[in-house]
This record gives structure tokens, sequence and C-alpha cells, in this order.
């Protein structure tokens, strides 16, 4: 087996009775590390399509025999904040550890088991040393198509059903050879079975090369240390946490907002946070919410986890790398009858939107008393733009393209312009010129919005405008714009950010455009999209002159006193 970082064993270094000595835990913590970038970087080389290669929407992670991570790679914070799931239901579903074997693969997608929606697919594998279950390598990645009622991601879906194909724990790989009967069912139910199948594998590779390196890294340094020093990291990230929660005052902080609606002529959906804080422990609780959406805006127990994780994390150690140690001092609170915690058969296409409400609003319940520690609100939403259509020789296409937002200022700092949200974390957008080479569309124009940070002493950061037309008549678009009417908020005086909007134009009329249901375009159909701004931290008015001066003469904003205030 090749030796994972080179050189000669540690294993001489001296240490306590049961404890691995500190440089060699460091060394196995940055080798989990370096495992997890690698099966990342080989999923980006062997994906077909471009929401996986180009935009960087999947996420890895390696585990340890427990199903506890290890390490992972940079990613969306939405799969990372529950990864572990997969693992954890398909191990009870086969009936415990003992029933892996070499060379298997499984896969899960059902949302009300691992989280977010049907599109996103985990698939991992067990790894063994020597006949003996040393760990997992694990995935999750969206797929383009998994035969759902309409191509792309629709916006009007009313339950589970109508969202594709819908696994539980599932065997792709027994031993080595492929399940060619679920295969072929992945494959023959999608509208891009190519793609679903090369995504699939390039999946299956990344947990391969977690395979190969853990059992490197465990030859090299034996398992019993490994696994000691495993429980050194675990038990390092868990003291941290609760070092850095007992720090903040006790009480209960509370804070609410809507987002728009739950999906076309839907109502507004209300998000309720109260955060207590008790000695070293965190409770997130959403009691208050909406309930479950007519629509597809509902998220399972599993996807509020993960998003309760993400916001704890923002605030609470931020540097300090997730671990199987981390989040053990947060309890996190949705009742059934709330839009955070639905079951079948409600739907979860558009999961997310809630959710990073309701992570801008719990930095937002905490701002008074950690208020460097936290930033003004971003319009936290992915801001989907999907078009659909056929190419000149008959095959289908489905893009998918998540629109950058401005963040908020904090304390120290300007917000950042043009940036995915919270929860998508790692996102790329799609370059303007894979975009014109591999589908029918022009990008006319793409830039950052003018005006739409809001003022403060640190200014919010600004969102961005993207103009679409379509080359060729027929293609469907769909289209998820949200947080036009509770925009990005200010803290400490700062101003907010500017509201989301869009306008289509078709055959020479325009009208104003959110949240759209498959919609047929004629050829020279134009769409613009303009993202929310960021909210700006402290009085407008005290903002350095210079820093004024370097705003406008960037074309940030036309005049300081101009933008609303």
């Amino acid at each position: 087996m090749t030796d994972l970082l080179g050189g000669p064993p540690l294993r001489s270094v001296p240490r306590n009775a049961g404890q691995v000595d500190p440089v060699t835990v460091e060394v196995i913590r940055n080798a989990f590390l370096s495992i997890a970038r690698q099966m990342n970087k080989n999923l980006f080389r062997s994906a077909y399509t471009p929401i996986i290669y180009e935009m960087k929407d999947c996420s890895v992670g390696i585990f340890d025999r427990e199903g506890r991570l290890l390490g992972q790679s940079p990613g969306l914070p939405m799969f990372l904040g529950n990864l572990e799931l997969g693992i954890a239901v398909t191990t009870e579903a086969i009936g415990g550890p003992d029933a892996y074997r070499p060379g298997d693969v499984y896969m899960v997608n059902d949302p009300y088991l691992v989280g977010s929606h049907t599109y996103d697919v985990n698939v991992f594998s067990p790894i063994f040393l020597d006949g003996r279950l040393i760990g997992f390598g694990a995935t999750k990645a969206h797929w383009l198509d998994i035969g759902a009622k309409e191509a792309g991601r629709p916006v009007d879906t009313t339950e589970i059903y109508q969202e594709g194909y819908r696994f539980g724990p599932t065997a792709v790989y027994r031993a080595g050879e492929p399940v060619r009967e679920v295969i072929d069912y992945i494959t023959r139910n999608s509208r891009l079975p190519r793609s679903v199948w090369g995504d699939l594998h390039a999946q299956i590779a990344a947990c391969r090369t977690g395979e190969h390196q853990l059992a490197a890294l465990h030859e090299r340094f034996g398992a019993d240390d490994v696994e000691r020093a495993a429980e050194q990291i675990f038990a390092q990230c868990e003291h941290l946490d609760r070092e850095a929660v007992r720090a903040v005052p006790d009480g209960v902080y509370r804070a609410a907002a809507h987002m728009d609606s739950g999906g076309p002529g839907l109502p507004p959906v209300e998000v309720c946070t109260a955060v207590s804080i008790e000695g070293d422990r965190m409770t997130i609780d959403l009691t208050g919410s909406s309930g479950p959406t007519r629509g597809p805006v509902n998220s399972p127990m599993p996807g509020t986890l993960a998003g309760a994780r993400l916001a704890f994390k923002c605030l609470i150690n931020p540097n300090v790398p997730v671990t199987g140690g981390t989040f053990r001092n947060l309890e996190v609170t949705a009742p059934e009858n709330t839009v955070f915690n639905v079951s079948e058969p409600h739907g979860t296409i558009y999961y997310y939107p809630p959710l990073g409400l309701m992570i801008d609003l719990v930095i937002r319940a905490l701002a008074d008393v950690l208020p460097d520690e936290v930033v003004a609100g971003q319009t936290a939403d992915p801001m989907n733009v999907t078009f659909v259509g056929r190419r000149e020789d008959g095959s289908q296409f489905v893009t998918a393209d998540a629109t950058a937002v401005g963040w908020g200022a904090s304390s120290r700092a300007d917000g950042a312009n043009g940036m995915i949200n919270y929860g998508a974390g790692d996102l790329k957008n799609i370059p303007v010129e894979v975009v014109e080479t591999k589908y029918p569309l022009m990008v006319r124009r793409y830039g950052l919005r003018e005006g739409s940070g809001g003022m403060g002493k640190h200014r919010g950061g600004l969102g961005i405008v993207r103009e679409y037309e379509t080359l060729a008549d027929g293609m469907d678009l769909t289209l998820w714009l949200e947080r036009s009417q509770v925009p990005a908020w200010g803290l400490h005086g700062g101003r907010p950010g500017a509201p989301t909007c869009g306008a289509l134009t078709v055959d020479g009329a325009t009208e104003a455009v959110l949240k759209t249901p498959p919609r047929r375009l004629p050829a020279h159909s134009v769409l613009v999209v303009e993202t929310g701004g960021g909210g700006g931290y402290g009085d407008p008015r005290e903002r350095d002159p210079e820093e004024v001066a370097d705003d406008l003469a960037d074309g940030y904003y036309t005049a300081w006193q101009d933008v609303e205030q």
C-alpha cells in the first residue's frame, strides 16, 4: 500500500500511556483532511455534469467505523451537516455493521431520512483493512434529473411523489459487483441517463479513493493509534465548543421574519427562532414557525439539523474543522407541525429557503451578545434559475444556476460582494463560457448590482445582476427568487440591503417575476435576475470618507446620499 504522507513512521515519538502524542495526532488530523480533499478532487474530475464539476454542488467526508466524521473537504455545509446520516440509516437497515462487505456501495436519497431533496444523492462505501471494517467514504451530490414530474427543479410540486425516485438504503454494488437492476432503474427513469450514470460512478470513484487512502493511513500508524487519535480529536473539538458557548451569557434570544411565499400563489412562511444558552449548551428552538406548506418549501428534520449546525458553526469556533466531536452541545427542536419537521407526503424540493432564513435569524438573535462574531443579514437563498430544452441533435439539457447574493457586513469589515448563500458554502457559479458553449443561451450581462449593499460604517456586500437571452425556441424556464419583501437587515444602525427582483421580457413585453413554474419561451426572450445585497453594520455616518470615495470610484454607488436610508 502506498504511504499516504511519505517519510518514516512516527510511532517512536514518546507519549503517555493510552494517548497518542500531540505531534502524531496533528499529522493524523491533517491526513484525514487530505483524504477528503483528494476524494473531492476525484469527484470533480470524474463527474459528467457541470453542476458537479463546475458548480461543485457536492460534498465528501471520511468517517470512522462508527460513522463519526474524521475529515471533510470544502463543499456544501448543508450536505456536510448530516452526511453521516446515510451511513447510520443504512447500517440500521441492513442489520448492523457486520453486514457490510468489501466492495459494497450504497446509496440513499430519501429526504425524510437524510435531508435536503431527492436530487441530492448520498453514495458511500465501507472501508476494510485485513477483513476488518475501519471506516466509510461518503459523498453527496446533486443529480440533474431523477424522474420528477418536470425536468429541472419544479417549483409547483404538491407532494413528494412528484419529485422523482426516492431511495431508502439501497445497494448499488455488492462485493465489487454492480447491482445491475438498480443501476438500470436509475438510468431508465431519468431524462438524462448518461449524466446520472456518470455522476453516480464519479461518486463511487471518490469513495474508492477514500477506501485506498484511509487503509494506507491505518497501515502506516496502526489501527489503534489512528482510532485513539480520532478520539482525542473528537474530545478536543467538544471541549472547544463547550468552552465557546459557556462564554455567551445565559439567556433566551429570539428573532423572527418571513419568506415571501411557500411557492407560486402560496402565503408567506413565518420563521421563528429562539436560541437558548444554558452553561455550555445551546438549544435552537423553531416553535412558532409556519406549518408545512402545500408546495415544495418544506424541510424534514435531518435537513433542519444540518441548517442548525451551520448556524451554530457560523458563531462557535468557525475556524476549527468539524469532526465527530462537534455539535455535541447543540440541541435542535422543531415541532412536527412546522415547516422544519415534515414527513411524507410533503414535498421538499425547495427545502433550503426556510433554512437559509433560519440561519440568518439565529445570527441576528445573538447580535447583541456576540457583536464581534455576527454579520448583518444576507438574502440567504439559492436564487435558482433553470432552463430546460433540446439541442439540435435532439438531446435534452437541463441547466442549473444558483445565483450569488451580497453578504452582510460585520463589526470589522464590509460584506462580501457576489457570494453564494450560507448553506451552499463552496458552491461556484457556472462560468459564462460554459453556459454559452453547452446550451443555446447568451449571458448578456453579469456583474455587481450597483447600490444594492446596505449602507453602514461597514457597508453590505453587493448582490449581482445576471441577464440571459434564449437563442432557441421552446425552452422552459423555471425560476425561484426569494426575499423581495424582507431584504437583508442591517445591524447596530446599519441599513438593509436592496431586495431581490427579476424581470422577464417576452416578445417585447416585460413583467416582474419571482417564482415561476415551467414556462415555455420563444427565442430571444430575456431574463434579468437582480439578487439582494447584504445589510450594513453600524451608523453610515461613521464610515471612513476614504472608503466612501473608494465605493464611488468603484461604481458600487452613484452617490452615498442617494441610496435609500
